[in-house]
């Protein structure tokens, strides 16, 4: 007993006719996302190379736009419940060959057609459970990830505060240098004076007992004299 046709499945579709690659091609990257929900057929559509992941991913994009326009689905709740690629067109072209001969050269073309429905209630509660505990985690990262950022905000303002404390102690030292420098300068210009005046008193008697003993000199010859 076959399934039923390709266009009488149910679900919202979107068809992408005579594009120029061979079915074979695309049913390599369709069989990756079939029954798979969008997001998920996205992000693989995303991460893969191949030339048909670009185009099935479009048209991807354009059967979600049509359920959520035309059926009222949401988004999240859908996955790709069929995804196929028919054969299109083929022109056939010809290389020269040596001899006369000609190369047949062929052309091919596909149909993608990619239809999402509604996943069912069992794996929409595995779906939202899966996509509660992911948002546990990111919101649990974002905690972190601020706590981090705080106490690295608070260790940089420790830091500032430990540099500014340790500028203010050295500038107040510096100024308490100075000031004893200047207070030992001025006890040495005091001490300068009072040598000054002492050596200044020395050098007067000095001069009055050079006078007293001239003084006396003179008197002695005089009294030899007479």
């Amino acid at each position: 007993m076959t399934g039923p046709k390709t266009n009488e499945r149910p679900g919202t579709r979107a068809t992408l006719r005579g594009y120029h690659m061979s079915a074979s091609k695309a049913r390599v990257v369709l069989n990756i996302i079939r029954g798979e929900d969008v997001t998920t057929a996205a992000e693989i559509l995303a991460g893969t190379t191949r030339e048909a992941a670009d185009v099935i991913a479009k048209v991807l994009a354009s059967a979600v736009a049509n359920a959520v326009n035309n059926d009222d689905l949401v988004a999240e709740e859908l996955y790709v419940s069929a995804a196929y690629a028919d054969e299109g067109i083929t022109m056939k072209r010809f290389s020269p060959r040596a001899r006369g001969r000609a190369g047949k050269i062929r052309k091919r073309s596909c149909h993608i057609t990619v239809i999402v429905s509604r996943l069912d209630e069992d794996r929409l509660e595995i779906l939202r459970a899966a996509r509660s505990a992911q948002a546990a985690v990111s919101r649990t990262r974002r905690v972190a990830s601020s706590r981090r950022r705080a106490d690295q905000q608070a260790s940089l303002n420790k830091r500032e505060n430990a540099a500014e404390l340790a500028s203010q102690q050295i500038a107040e030292a510096e100024a308490e240098a100075a000031a004893n420098e200047l207070a030992t300068s001025e006890e040495l210009g005091d001490e300068t004076d009072v040598v000054d005046v002492a050596t200044s008193e020395v050098e007067e008697t000095d001069v009055a007992l050079d006078a007293a003993d001239e003084t006396a000199s003179e008197d002695a010859t005089e009294e030899t004299d007479k």
